[in-house]
């Protein structure tokens, strides 16, 4: 079973990674060795999973992975680099800022602690990037993540392996690798997936325009993690910001899919109900801004509480 996490990932075209490092991506693209789309997430979950039984656990691995998802557009290859090392120091990070010390200690002794504490301020002072290639949310989506999309850019797969597949919105066959914006899917393996695709253009656009919108009506506060602020909706266009200005950006639901029927995904319009709500915003439509608004409470809240289900 996959984590319950989304992630918001964003895939640059190979010709913007400095040598060696496009040389190496392009050969990866075109190697059969390489994970799928498809397996991609159970590939790292299980790399993960076998870092952390250990004694002590390997919280943080000890090289960077050289495994990245891959996309084509218009005889373009898209990567989005895992950068395994690079997030698991800022999940640690976050996870030593967020709990009480005796609790970090119970899962990080304290040795291993201050180990990667120190190797990644090591990292920090070398000038190497901070800024990942993928955002992890875990048991819910941000509702700043669905202001880069619309509903038109929704790929909903539906099905799991071996027992059979349905589609679902705009795609006319079966697919493993959703496709890109655009592009056509190919026929694969049946999978259960719902994701957006856009062009980093858009994305930026889109942010960019909600965010008078959302501080003139919601202000820049950022304490209720259910709630859209500019202040969420900044540090996410300032993290788009650094990237390539022809590169795409990806929403998956990820392992939050298996949280959800097949209905439940069906009438999942998040991103169009976001749309809409900043629409009434901007038009003063409190009605419906606020209607719009709890439904997307009514959806994701319940999804967070499984959090803390026994």
């Amino acid at each position: 079973m996959l984590p319950y996490a989304a992630y918001l990932r964003v895939y640059e075209p190979v010709t913007a990674f400095p040598e060696p490092a496009r040389t190496l991506w392009t050969v990866y693209a075109d190697s059969r060795r390489r994970p799928r789309r498809i397996h991609a997430l159970g590939v790292e979950h299980r790399a993960a999973s076998l870092r952390l039984i250990g004694s002590p656990p390997e919280v943080v691995p000890e090289r960077e992975s050289r495994d990245a998802y891959v996309r084509r557009l218009d005889d373009m290859i898209y990567v989005c680099p895992w950068e395994t090392r690079l997030r698991s120091w800022l999940a640690f990070e976050r996870f030593r800022d967020e709990q009480a010390a005796g609790v970090a200690a119970a899962f990080v002794p304290p040795p291993v602690s201050e180990r990667l504490t120190g190797d990644f301020d090591q990292w920090k002072r070398s000038g190497k990037p901070l800024r990942p290639h993928i955002l992890t949310s875990t048991w819910h989506i941000p509702l700043d993540w669905f202001v880069p999309f619309t509903r038109e850019e929704r790929c909903l797969m539906l099905g799991t392996p071996g027992t059979g597949y349905r589609k679902s919105d705009d795609a006319s066959e079966e697919h493993a690798e959703p496709p890109a914006p655009g592009q056509s899917p190919a026929t694969a393996a049946p999978a259960r997936t719902l994701i957006y695709v856009t062009s980093m253009g858009e994305a930026r656009r889109r942010v960019a325009d909600a965010l008078p919108v959302v501080r003139e009506n919601l202000g820049d506060g950022t304490g209720d993690v259910y709630l859209l602020s500019a202040g969420r909706l900044d540090t996410l266009g300032r993290w788009l910001d650094g990237f390539h200005p022809r590169a795409l950006v990806e929403l998956d639901y990820g392992g939050l899919v298996h949280l959800l029927d097949d209905r439940a995904l069906s009438l999942d319009e998040s991103v169009a109900e976001m749309a809409v709500a900043l629409t009434g915003m901007e038009r003063g439509e409190v009605e419906l801004t606020v209607a719009m608004y709890k439904r997307l409470l009514a959806r994701w809240r319940p999804i967070r509480a499984l959090e803390a289900a026994n």
